[in-house]
């Protein structure tokens, strides 16, 4: 769990049941209950585990709190979104925005993201020790919907320096791999928290378009943020090894609440996320761009993460 305002429920032992109580979220087992999670507390609910039960009425009362239930396989991909039907007061004329929005106002809002993840992962890299210039290079080099794939150039780099020669970036792999999964898993419910209470729809991606993906846009504004999770990953893998404990879970679930640095001021990672989504909605309805894009935070920080 995160902390006191934006806590991450994990369920990943089986058997478990979840229900309403007076405000609450009551998990149990065999009635005896387990824990008691105010919901106003709750940033996302990550389900793992088999043979989960819960009442209709939990469900209702996270998605009127616009919170994400996500339904995960056994290598903690996400399978499934729980998402409320409104998200916003403006949210028909946002979604009509977003839905109409000019190719070319979606390929520089996807530039201007690429830039700050790469920008991002050359500080990652710095922090570790490792010479972010190279990196740092190809951000300046990001042309308009990243035509010359800038950021899987990035990649070539980032990858190698972060986690070793060896690393292979692929979800169905039992290594490092299943504590990268869990990271983005906990941010992409986030980031799709912050998108339906903008208005905005999570399978309308500004570059993913995956008809399968219900998370597209999510998985496009969380870039920026993904570094976190790797830094995160690395620490808990020397550490402990590459198994996702509740010890790592928790780790995952503090960077919501890491302070960033965003235009000008200090914000929460989940303040950072609503404030890109909102800014985003924002720029689909005047057609004019204007994302609050996060700033990669000082190393003493990014040295600190799953510490």
């Amino acid at each position: 769990m995160g902390g006191a305002l934006d806590q991450i429920i994990d369920i990943s032992q089986d058997g478990r049941h979840l229900s309403r109580d007076r405000g609450f979220l009551l998990v149990q087992e065999n009635s005896h209950t387990i824990g008691r999670v105010p919901l106003d507390q709750i940033a996302a609910v990550i389900v793992h585990a088999h043979g989960v039960t819960w009442t209709n009425s939990i469900l209702v009362e996270l998605a009127e709190r616009g919170t994400p239930v996500v339904f995960c396989a056994a290598n903690h991909q996400p399978r499934a979104l729980l998402l409320p039907i409104e998200g916003h007061h403006a949210q028909g004329a946002r979604m009509r925005a977003q839905w109409t929005a000019p190719e070319p106002l979606r390929k520089q809002a996807w530039k201007r993201v690429v830039i700050a993840k790469i920008k991002m992962q050359a500080a990652a890299l710095a922090a570790i020790g490792q010479p972010p210039a190279p990196v740092q290079f190809i951000a300046r080099s990001v042309q308009s919907g990243d035509s010359t794939n800038a950021e899987a150039q990035a990649a070539r780099l980032y990858w190698p320096m972060l986690l070793g020669p060896s690393f292979r970036r692929d979800p169905e792999r039992s290594d490092v791999n299943g504590l990268l999964n869990y990271g983005y898993t906990v941010l992409r419910a986030a980031m799709a928290r912050a998108i339906a209470a903008a208005g905005l729809h999570p399978t309308i991606g500004i570059f993913h378009c995956n008809r399968s993906n219900a998370f597209a846009l999510a998985d496009d504004l969380m870039e920026p943020f993904r570094p976190l999770v790797d830094l995160t990953a690395r620490t808990i893998l020397a550490q402990s090894g590459p198994e996702v404990t509740s010890a790592a879970k928790q780790a995952f679930a503090r960077l919501i609440a890491l302070d960033l640095p965003l235009t000008g001021e200090t914000s929460p990672v989940s303040v950072a996320l609503a404030r890109l989504a909102t800014s985003l909605a924002q720029s689909f309805e005047t057609r004019k761009l204007t994302l609050a894009l996060p700033e990669p935070p000082n190393t003493t920080i990014l040295m600190g993460l799953g510490q």
